[in-house]
């Protein structure tokens, strides 16, 4: 069973309740019909009843009676949230009149259901920017325990068995922060690491901390701050695999791992990759995906207290689809 498929099968054994707040948008709602159809999650549905409905007609889509369906402009609950909205944004002057407001914002009033835990995650970005999407996330939910910054990993599924977990690499951050501190970069193997558990089913996560120098081959302050993210990284999670800085062929080649950094348990045995800030890695994971011809999935939000997940503009029915289920593998590992 390849890697989708078994995200899908965990999704399906353990179903978990995803919003869809952009329900009017058509590629959302064609995937949602095929995730109720498959049976995958339990869907909430956020937008006008009627758009909805001649979308659903249009389309021939015939399992969207099984989703919940809120019309935003009608919310029975819409005062108990912006109550409740107006009380968690009262230091940042927000009156109740400005909460009634934005509870209509399908993406706020989906992150509202998931604080009152009427949902466990979410997912938007068809139609919304990213920072549309992480405003009320962050505004709302909030960051996990411990954790200060967001960011984003990316599953790479390469056709190189010999690398990463069977040839899947998970790598982070692709999205989010651009020039992370060493603080926020051991966040972000903690969290990077924990998606590999809850999202790609590694059992044992080793977290290579990646640098243009391996175990003090080069000497520069970007080298001194992976150095200390990985100390860091240790203090937040004892029991965490990680070790760094490494050159991305010692962290993925035994032979090169063994020569540059000896007695290393991740050297040339690494699946998870950390990148020192978010050029790196995003003009990496691009290269791996079009001139290694990898199958790249994401971006997964991370560090989130319940799973909030961002969409490309361009992305395709199958992508939405594919983000349900991991989002649902997500919110099941929060629960814990």
């Amino acid at each position: 069973m390849d890697l989708v498929s078994q995200i899908i099968a965990r999704a399906k054994a353990n179903k978990q309740r995803i919003v869809l707040p952009e329900a009017e948008e058509e590629r959302t709602l064609i995937a949602a019909d095929r995730v109720l159809a498959d049976d995958i999650a339990d869907l909430i549905l956020i937008g006008n009843p009627e758009k909805v409905a001649a979308l659903a007609k249009e389309h021939n889509l015939t399992h969207l009676d099984k989703a919940t369906l809120i019309d935003p402009e009608n919310c029975e609950k819409s005062e108990e949230y912006a109550t409740l909205l107006a009380e968690l944004r009262k230091k940042k002057g927000m009156t109740i009149e400005q909460a009634r407001e934005l509870v209509k914002n399908p993406l706020y009033l989906g992150c509202m259901i998931i604080k009152t835990n009427g949902a466990d995650g979410q997912i938007s970005g068809a139609l919304s920017t990213t920072g549309d999407t992480l405003r009320p996330a962050l505004q709302i939910i909030k960051t996990a325990p411990g954790i200060t910054c967001v960011s984003g990993a990316m599953l790479l599924i390469t056709k190189q068995p010999q690398y990463g977990e069977n040839g899947i690499l998970v790598v982070g951050d692709v999205a989010v922060t651009p020039m992370p501190d060493a603080d926020q970069l051991a966040q972000i193997a903690v969290c990077t690491a924990q998606t590999a558990k809850s999202v790609a089913g590694f059992a044992d996560p080793r977290v290579a901390m990646l640098s243009f120098s391996t175990k003090g081959s080069a000497k520069h302050e970007v080298v001194d701050k992976v150095v200390e993210a990985t100390r860091l990284a240790k203090e937040k999670d004892p029991a965490l695999k990680v070790d760094g800085e490494l050159q991305a062929d010692a962290a993925l080649v035994p032979s090169v791992g063994k020569k540059k950094a000896p007695g290393s348990e991740i050297a040339g045995n690494a699946n998870v990759l950390v990148f020192p800030n978010l050029e790196v890695g995003n003009i990496g994971y691009k290269m791996v995906q079009r001139l290694g011809d990898a199958e790249a999935l994401g971006p997964i939000l991370q560090g989130i207290a319940r799973p909030v997940n961002d969409l490309s503009r361009g992305c395709s029915v199958d992508d939405i689809y594919k983000m349900v289920a991991i989002t649902a593998c997500q919110a099941m590992d929060a629960k814990n």
